[in-house]
């Protein structure tokens, strides 16, 4: 067997290859999975999104999202994780146009399951978390939120996504945020820089 190659120089010397060589099969690409990660700043405040991370699983998707996108002194209160390939995205409006005004179909009224809307309010920004519905599929999902949700703002986007397939952290964990009490020197409040700064110049006077 030749050895082929894209540099049509390689190509031309006509290279034998080894039956060892020839046979080797290679081995598909082994990325890993893309998750979304969602943030609640303070309690009582709406998830919003952070932004993604590949991870082999949802656990570890947790724990990268927490590192990266949670550190202490940002008034984390809880994060959560959704495997991008279970949202649903609506179609991106212009102009002002609100998303839902596109929707024709009105909700079934069958309540089999649990989904989270998710709302763009600005190009540029990140989306929230609006609210909860019961709904028997996505389409149905998307025609509750409009009668839940809808209002006089418009509605660019709209994200939406089963409850089940949501990786949020709990009440008990929310002590992962916080400074432990031997090494309050990482906060940066521990550090009056003003005073010490005061303190300086009294002596230099």
């Amino acid at each position: 067997m030749i050895l082929k190659s894209l540099d049509p120089r390689v190509t031309r010397l006509s290279i034998e290859l080894s039956p060892d060589e020839s046979s080797v099969a290679k081995d598909g690409l082994d990325q890993f999975e893309t998750y979304e990660a969602f943030v609640q700043s303070k309690e009582g405040k709406p998830f919003e999104h952070a932004g993604p991370v590949h991870a082999p699983n949802e656990e570890m998707a947790f724990l990268f999202a927490k590192e990266q996108y949670s550190r202490r002194g940002m008034f984390c209160n809880a994060i959560c994780v959704i495997k991008t390939e279970n949202i649903k995205v609506s179609e991106y409006t212009d102009n002002g146009q609100d998303i839902y005004n596109l929707v024709t179909d009105h909700p079934s009224g069958n309540e089999n399951e649990s989904f989270e809307i998710f709302h763009l309010m600005k190009r540029g920004k990140q989306h929230k978390h609006e609210g909860s519905v019961l709904a028997k599929d996505f389409d149905d999902a998307m025609a509750m939120a409009k009668k839940e949700f809808q209002s006089d703002k418009p509605v660019f986007n709209v994200w939406i996504v089963k409850s089940a397939h949501i990786m949020a952290s709990e009440d008990e964990d929310k002590d992962i945020w916080d400074t432990l009490k031997e090494k309050q020197y990482r906060e940066a409040t521990d550090y009056k820089a003003a005073d010490k700064i005061k303190a300086f110049k009294e002596n230099q006077a």
